[in-house]
């Protein structure tokens, strides 16, 4: 009995987990707004701009309701505020369906984000001073304020884009080069934030009160420092991966607050349950996943690899090989839905996270205090010049690191089974570090052949494939042939080559698990094609 009681309570859990998806989701109503109509909307946040656009996600005004949208106007537009509602002319754009399985599904993507419809502005944008505005809001206006600021700071460009992203989790100006260094560095965690960021606020603001408060009120500067990174994930507008942190973060010392031994694996259940009770649509996204992840891999090999590392005697041997041993665990943990997700991996990210973790404390800690300067207009020349220099050094170093090619592999193919197959051979491995004994290394070598067996069959049995496909991309379209191994991609002359690879030709590949790839070019006026006896329509 006692060995079924925790399979009645799993169920259980996954049975109220259930219900409570289907409940969240069963309103999901979408009012249906012309194709060109005159909406009046307010924002709910920025969203990362696009060559040609400003994006936002707003409210909009749907009868006496508000429905969750997304909004583009052009990049020369003013920046719009929470401070006012808005009135323009739009064109109502649907999201359609993707037309191939390895084609990211975007509308799905929206409909979990609880958005319901896409906008183009065009014409004037009117606004009308809001009087309703809620705490939240006015929350929002004040970070938005200080944006603006940053702005207008003698900061360089760089330095003024990197400091809104790393302390107010705003990256939506940030230039594609840079976005591009830091992904395929693997130091994209850094940007964003994250776990990392919430911790080093909570030590900065902990150590200060300790300095102030008397032994006997320590308590209460573990609860003020909580309550203050609530107040700033709020002031950041309380992003899935800043209240992560914040939840995993307050579970833990909350053990500690009521002399509880701390369990990492209990506050990450427990964490992973409040979050998905409020949004149980949190699973599916990419970022729950591997900070979860990332999470029981460090409890999983950190310790066992730890032992492999010589004695740490100082602070700084500690510090260091704790780094070391963090990042490894974490890297090797996520790895399989880094692969499944983005089929790209660079082996040098594991060189720039031993290079850079270690300072992030220190410029997460300076950036901080830059932001909380230029928020109350003490705008010190001489900081400012110390910060520049600090923010072009770091992003030089991260664009070696990101320019290094030869360790960067993409269209790495991987489906669920092989996913499953890498955990598999994650938890086996910590028993070879552990103790590597004929039994333990004969498990893992197994569970590596069995891996490899298996992605061997996905790969001949693609292999044997042919297909053609025709692709629709914006206004072009894009054929292409696959004959066994290799794959032949005809484009027109207008279409942007390096767009038809990052979305087209990239993901195809790794879906079909291809080698070999060209791409062709047609002039722009032809209208058919004939492949093996068939006519294609190109318009």
């Amino acid at each position: 009995m006692s060995k079924i009681k925790p399979l009645l309570l799993m169920l259980s859990f996954f049975g109220i987990g259930i219900g409570f998806h289907y409940f969240q989701n069963i309103n999901d109503t979408k009012t249906a707004f012309r194709k060109e109509d005159s909406i009046v909307f307010k924002i709910s946040k920025k969203l990362n701009s696009t060559d040609k656009y400003k994006k936002y996600e707003v409210l909009v005004q749907s009868g006496e309701n508000y429905e969750n949208a997304l909004i583009y106007l052009p990049k020369d537009s003013k920046e719009l505020n929470f401070e006012n509602y808005y009135q323009s002319k739009a064109f109502l754009y649907d999201v359609k369906e993707p037309q191939y399985d390895f084609q990211f599904n975007y509308a799905k993507y929206l409909h979990r984000k609880k958005i319901q419809s896409q906008f183009y502005l065009h014409g004037d944008i009117l606004s009308k001073p809001r009087s309703d505005l809620i705490l939240t809001e006015k929350i929002q206006q004040k970070r938005w304020e200080v944006l603006q600021k940053i702005n207008q700071s003698n900061l360089s460009s760089k330095s003024q884009e990197f400091l809104k992203g790393i302390i107010l989790a705003d990256r939506t100006e940030i230039d594609a080069e840079s976005l591009q260094d830091f992904n395929t560095s693997g130091l994209v965690h850094f940007l964003a934030i994250s776990g990392t960021h919430i911790a080093v606020i909570f030590g900065l603001f902990y150590m200060l009160l300790i300095k102030i408060l008397p032994v006997q009120l320590r308590k209460y500067a573990i609860v003020s420092s909580l309550l203050f990174i609530w107040m700033f994930a709020v002031f950041i507008g309380l992003g899935n991966s800043v209240v992560r942190s914040c939840i995993m973060l307050t579970v833990y010392f909350v053990y500690i607050l009521f002399q509880r031994k701390p369990d990492l694996l209990h506050s990450l259940a427990l964490s992973a349950f409040v979050i998905l009770i409020f949004d149980s649509e949190q699973l599916f996204d990419i970022g729950f996943q591997l900070s979860f992840i990332a999470v029981l891999g460090i409890f999983w090999l950190n310790q066992p690899i730890l032992h492999y590392l010589p004695k740490a005697d100082t602070y700084f041997k500690k510090l260091m090989f704790n780094t070391v041993s963090i990042s490894i665990s974490a890297q090797l943990s996520t790895l399989p839905l880094v692969l499944f997700y983005f089929h790209q991996f660079s082996f040098i990210s594991i060189l720039a996270n031993f290079f850079i973790v270690p300072f992030s404390e220190t410029i997460i800690v300076f950036s901080f205090l830059m932001t909380v300067l230029i928020s109350f207009n003490l705008d010190v020349s001489f900081i400012n010049i110390i910060y520049d220099f600090t923010v072009h050094i770091l992003l030089k170093t991260i664009h070696w690191f990101g320019s290094v090619d030869v360790l960067f592999t993409e269209n790495i193919a991987m489906n669920l089974v092989e996913v499953i197959g890498l955990f598999g051979g994650l938890y086996l491995l910590r028993f070879v570090i552990l103790k590597c004994n004929t039994q333990n290394a004969a498990r893992l070598i197994m569970g590596v052949l069995m891996f490899l067996i298996v992605r061997t069959g996905f790969n001949i049995y693609e292999g044997y494939k042919d297909e053609v496909l025709i692709h629709s991309f914006y206004r072009h379209k894009v054929l292409s042939v696959k004959k066994g191994e290799r794959v032949c991609f005809w484009i027109d002359e207008k279409s942007d080559k390096q767009k038809v690879m990052r979305f087209i030709v990239n993901p195809y590949c790794a879906s079909r698990r291809l080698r070999f790839a060209t791409i062709k070019t047609l002039p722009n006026t032809a209208q058919k094609m004939m492949y093996e006896n068939r006519i294609y329509e190109m318009e």
